[in-house]
């Protein structure tokens, strides 16, 4: 089919093209003498990004799951108690990570299309007099149904309780394009990824680690070699790695770092703000609802939408791409053929968004859904233009 394809899932995102030039470069030594004078400024300036002074971030060849298990391995030991509500296939996948490395779940189910209970938290956390809790996850943006979950919330009940948990987040699909304070939240650790707000291929997993998580490293029992923090700390120290890194990546987070700075992250997130309202518009216009069961919990990066009842959305998604070049999400887990995802992260304007918006209703309309023609994106393009301050 000529022309591009137009990539709307909420993850892997569009590439810049400054970021693309940025990793156009030959390949080079990484124990080079010169090495160094690269590495520092950038791990320095990644803390920006996570909005933290006193941690660490440490930069994995690897997805965010490779981040999910150093954060886990760095910090627990074998038959250690964790916290994790299940509302969405990425929190389900993080807890089942757990338990495969020994540890003990205490599943809260939640319903998919809410969020964290923060009622349910600071009842299980509060009758934990012992703290056999050592860990609490947060699963800060699901994008399996596009719901936010409140972590400065999390934080003021174990803070309320007293209560000496770490707080793991993940924030694979968060980091970047939604509000995210890493020390001010008191989040221990931060799981991302490449590929999402940062702009990147697929291939780095990032985990901010605070001073209280790299002091449990030293309790924790976990068997780690290649995802080991003690390593990685002593290497990054001067500038270098333990191992080969993925140099090439490393050039383009350079330039996803400074383009995110150069805008600002407050311009960042209300940018994503902008967007994910912009869609809202149209699915309304559509009339059809959000997985996301409350305002409340609406995802600035993803929505996932519902379709009538006796709609398979796989046939949304299906007739988006065959016919229209348009790549949506499926549905995952327990609504899977219930909804189709709309990720609106990354590197994005708003004719993007709208082209987005066209591609899918053409597609809903293949599909079965008689949606008014122009409906979603007429809601969308008067909401963009009324909000544009250019």
């Amino acid at each position: 089919m000529p022309g591009r394809n137009f990539l709307f899932v909420p993850g892997p995102t569009n590439i810049p093209e400054r970021i693309r030039r940025a990793m156009d470069v030959p390949l080079e030594d990484h124990r080079a003498g010169d090495f160094p004078a690269f590495v520092l400024p950038l791990l320095e300036d990644l803390k920006k990004i996570f909005q933290t002074r006193d941690g660490h971030v440490f930069i994995f060849a690897a997805s965010g799951t490779g981040g999910w298990e150093a954060a886990i391995t760095n910090t627990l030991s074998p038959g250690d108690k964790v916290l994790q509500a299940r509302f969405g296939q990425f929190s389900h996948l993080w807890a089942e990570l757990c338990r495969r490395l020994g540890m003990q779940v205490e599943l809260v189910e939640t319903p998919w299309g809410e969020g964290v209970p923060l009622d349910r938290y600071a009842e299980i956390l509060a009758a934990d007099s012992a703290h056999a809790i050592k860990m609490v996850l947060v699963t800060h943006n699901e994008t399996a149904t596009g719901v936010t979950s409140d972590l400065a919330g999390v934080r003021r009940v174990l803070d309320d309780l007293g209560h000496p948990a770490l707080l793991a987040v993940d924030g694979v699909s968060a980091i970047g394009s939604i509000d995210f304070r890493m020390d001010e939240w008191g989040v221990d650790l931060a799981v991302s990824g490449s590929q999402k707000g940062l702009m990147l291929p697929t291939g780095l997993g990032l985990v901010g680690a605070s001073r209280k998580a790299l002091d449990a490293t030293q309790r924790a029992r976990c068997p780690r070699s290649y995802f080991d923090f003690g390593d990685m700390l002593r290497m990054n120290a001067d500038g270098w790695f333990p191992y080969t890194p993925a140099v090439t990546l490393l050039h383009g987070l350079r330039a996803s770092i400074d383009m995110l700075l150069e805008e600002g992250l407050p311009q960042v997130f209300a940018r994503h703000a902008r967007y994910a309202e912009a869609v809202r518009k149209a699915v309304a216009a559509w009339a059809l609802e959000l997985c996301a069961r409350d305002p409340k919990w609406y995802s600035n990066t993803v929505s996932a939408v519902v379709v009538p009842q006796g709609i398979d959305a796989g046939a949304v998604v299906g007739n988006a791409y065959r016919r229209y070049n348009l790549s949506l999400g499926g549905g995952l887990g327990e609504v899977a053929g219930k909804v189709f995802r709309i990720g609106h992260l990354g590197d994005l304007n708003e004719l993007m968004i709208l082209s987005a918006l066209a591609g899918t209703e053409m597609a809903l309309r293949d599909s079965g859904i008689g949606v008014e023609p122009g409906s979603g994106v007429g809601a969308a393009s008067e909401f963009l233009r009324e909000t544009c301050t250019a």
